[in-house]
């Protein structure tokens, strides 16, 4: 399907209505998987013309993504990615892990971006940062669809690493669904139950009786604190 390439228009128009210089855009992939970090690429490309072909990375072949992706990390300003474990969505929940990840990518960089466009229409990261939110950004925007590409590669191929590191994790097929459902990966955690890369407060675990004991139930920060005050309980 035809798709219009993604321009400066966002950019140009920071630089326009605000001291913004140096731009970083901000996409993040990850988020509804079931085992692996959330990664966040930030980027920063100048107004220059970007390679052929780049838009949303969902947009663009595995294959022509990898290669793409080569030419991004050569073309662009400079990039950083951050990533949120496990372990830190379960604690955090999403939001949270994302603005971890996203703060760790910005701070990561080897300069501090002005300003930030940030793919979607939430505002995740918020200050001290200047954000500006963009729906399908990683389609409309240069800076967001490069960061969209590096990031779903790079975070690609960790998962297919992390497949690769232990027998016991070669029939969850990490390396073909990055983590995310599938048939396959299904059928292995039904059998084997989650790996140490799983997110064990995801709903997954609801539909998976046997595995169901390890679910995580996350409180609320505002919530944990009332408890630990008695608001919550039994206080006599």
């Amino acid at each position: 399907m035809p798709y219009e390439p993604p321009t400066h228009t966002v950019e140009r128009s920071l630089r326009a209505t605000t001291d913004a210089r140096i731009i970083a855009g901000v996409d993040e992939v990850g988020r509804g998987a079931w085992a692996g970090p959330v990664t966040v690429c930030a980027a920063i490309t100048g107004l220059r013309r970007p390679p052929a072909g780049l838009t949303d990375s969902k947009l663009i072949s595995p294959k022509r993504r990898t290669e793409l992706a080569g030419e991004l990390e050569k073309w662009v300003t400079s990039h950083a990615l951050g990533h949120a474990s496990p372990e830190e969505i379960d604690a955090l929940g999403m939001t949270a892990a994302l603005r971890l990840a996203a703060v760790r990518a910005l701070e990561a960089l080897p300069v501090r971006p002005d300003a930030v466009i940030l793919d979607g229409k939430h505002d995740y990261l918020g200050g001290p940062w200047q954000v500006r939110t963009v729906i399908k950004g990683d389609q409309s925007c240069v800076s967001v669809a490069a960061a969209s590409v590096i990031a779903k590669v790079r975070r690609d191929a960790l998962m297919a690493e992390l497949g690769a590191v232990s027998e016991e994790y070669v029939p969850f097929a990490f390396g073909a669904n990055a983590g995310y459902p599938s048939p396959v990966h299904k059928a292995a955690l039904e059998e084997r139950g989650p790996t140490p890369h799983h997110r064990l407060s995801w709903a997954y675990l609801d539909s998976l009786p046997q595995w169901r004991h390890l679910k995580k139930i996350r409180i609320p920060v505002g919530a944990a604190a009332m408890e630990s005050g008695g608001q919550l309980g039994f206080d006599f």
